[in-house]
């Protein structure tokens, strides 16, 4: 079919509003935050409903063109790259809330309803939905689910993954499939719900969901301490854990911390140190404040931190965690190369030395800036652009450095991909973290629920 009568046919399933080719939008729409591959994408649709969706599957497959979906592209590893003249199906407009349910404690939305708004919608309704990170503000519910979103309260509240009870997808095939039906408890074979979390587009389009809510949380306070040796992280998270109601752990060092400061002009809350911990505790009794100030106390007693402060009031407390959540933010100005990886906990020092002896040897022109969460061993590696460097020159160095790490990590037996997904950007690194066994696995199911291979086409394992 000739471009321009398959961009009617589109126009007809949306309407023409809803169909767009201007460059402005090929730009916007086809790329995520990776900006690593220039977008090229055929043109970007809009659909409003469940039933435009299928209709726009359907007719990729009857004519044989490729489809991304597109929800706040906030990801990391190219998933939502249209780079070769892939149609941009982009879930914006359905961004209701459908339903709150209190006596289920159980919310349905649309994909493209952003995180905050979930967690503004269960807040009215006296609950809370727990899934937190620094993209809240833009990133889409439906991007979460097919990412398997982390953030910052893993270690309290698990993954994407833990609140999912619901789905209603579009296959690669064209078909309609409502998974899960909001049930807590549903052991009727095999759990088609799970295969779409986190399978980043390539099986269907995730249309709508529902969520678990949890009860509001307790009050929080929040601490930040230093700390001069890496080695000694991990005691002072077990002793967090042992005496305290701990929702997040966090790490970063001196180099992020700086830079944080310097750009967003922010009050130093400590002399430097080496390495930051950031811990938040839930005020669960009456006497949880005393024993984390207790904790701190042991620990500065041991020689395992050398310095902290607690946050007195909530202001304080989102000051103290803009240390950390601007980092990324911050660190875009050098147009950082990003590997996203997952160690147990307890091994996180052993494989940062070696890391960090790796990028000495192997990598000397480039400065690594290591951070994440502690509590549940994910690292986040950001290899700064050095200033002379051309882009072509960074980035064959940059996959470099991710096969390099990437063996590292296969000897830690850890994940290559801890919460960004694979995309376009880590698939010459799966082998790292799957077998091929899996990877046949893998490509099967693909297989199954995509025959046509229309969606999302080249991310993962293609």
């Amino acid at each position: 079919m000739a471009e321009a009568d398959l961009l009617t046919r589109l126009a007809a399933i949306v309407g023409d509003r809803y169909l767009s080719t201007t460059p402005e939008d090929l730009i916007q729409y086809g790329t995520d935050r990776t900006r690593h591959w220039p977008p090229a994408p055929l043109a970007v649709v809009r659909p409003g409903s469940v039933a435009e969706v299928q209709a726009i599957v359907c007719l990729a497959n009857s004519e044989g063109f490729a489809i991304v979906p597109s929800g706040g592209r906030t990801g990391l590893s190219g998933g939502a790259v249209a780079a070769r003249g892939e149609l941009v199906l982009a879930l914006e407009r359905m961004n209701g809330i459908v339903a709150v349910d209190p006596e289920s404690a159980t919310l349905t939305c649309e994909a493209g309803v952003t995180t905050a708004a979930v967690q503004g919608a269960a807040a009215t309704a006296g609950l809370c939905y727990p899934v937190d990170f620094a993209s809240a503000g833009s990133s889409h519910i439906g991007g979460n689910i097919a990412t398997n979103a982390g953030g910052i309260r893993v270690l309290r509240h698990g993954m994407t993954r833990a609140w999912v009870r619901g789905l209603e997808v579009v296959t690669g095939a064209g078909e309609r499939l409502a998974l899960g039906h909001g049930l807590t408890k549903d052991n009727v074979g095999y759990d088609l719900l799970q295969l779409f979390i986190g399978s980043e587009g390539t099986l269907g389009v995730i249309c709508t969901a529902t969520l678990a809510l949890a009860p509001p949380p307790p009050p929080r306070v929040v601490l930040l301490l230093g700390a001069a040796e890496l080695a000694a992280l991990p005691g002072v998270l077990v002793a967090f854990r042992e005496r305290c109601a701990l929702s997040a752990c966090e790490f970063f060092p001196e180099a992020a911390v700086a830079r944080v400061i310097e750009r967003h002009g922010l009050t130093r809350p400590f002399a430097a140190t080496h390495w930051y911990l950031l811990v938040e505790i839930e005020l669960a009794t009456d006497t949880a404040t005393e024993q984390a100030l207790a904790v701190f106390d042991a620990l500065l007693n041991q020689g395992l931190v050398s310095a902290g402060v607690m946050a007195q009031n909530e202001a304080q407390a989102r000051e103290l965690w803009r240390l950390r959540e601007d980092i990324s933010d911050t660190l875009a100005g050098w147009s950082p190369w990003k590997n996203d990886v997952a160690v147990r906990p307890a091994l996180l020092p052993a494989f940062l030395e070696r890391a960090n002896a790796l990028c000495t040897v192997q990598f000397p022109a480039l400065e690594a800036i290591w951070f994440g969460h502690l509590g549940d061993g994910n690292i986040h590696i950001n290899a700064l652009k050095p200033a002379a460097w051309s882009t072509d020159r960074f980035r064959a160095e940059g996959e470099r450095l991710s096969a390099a790490l990437g063996a590292l990590v296969q000897e830690f037996h850890g994940s290559i991909s801890a919460e960004h997904g694979i995309g376009l950007l880590k698939k010459a690194l799966l082998p790292y973290s799957r077998s091929a066994a899996e990877l046949r696995l893998m490509r099967a199911v693909k297989q199954l629920f995509d025959p046509n291979r229309i969606l999302n086409p080249g991310k993962i394992f293609d």
